[in-house]
């Protein structure tokens, strides 16, 4: 849980799950996150090697896009079974929300 304990680490990862975003895209899909939280998460997520940053620098303005590294995906199964609980959560206890 040190790893993924953080409330946006487990929602950011659950958004890479299936695809490669940008840092904007990232944004909008989340976004009740600041912005400054949203960088300290995804630094701490590259440095513990569960997601891959790659910087497209051959022309103006830099692309940077966010994956899943191999042991990123090794947390799916889990990811995916948070998700399911949430759901149920949602609709039998709404008052949780």
């Amino acid at each position: 849980m040190g790893i993924i304990g953080e409330k946006w680490k487990a929602v950011t990862l659950y958004k890479l799950t299936d695809k490669t975003l940008r840092y904007k895209e990232l944004r909008k899909e989340t976004p009740t996150v600041t912005e400054h939280t949203l960088s300290l998460q995804l630094k701490a997520l590259e440095e513990d090697s569960l997601i891959k940053r790659t910087v497209y620098t051959s022309k103006r303005p830099l692309k940077v896009e966010y994956s899943l590294t191999d042991f990123g995906k090794t947390l799916t199964p889990l990811i995916h079974s948070i998700a399911v609980w949430r759901d149920f959560v949602v609709e039998t206890y709404p008052s949780y929300i």
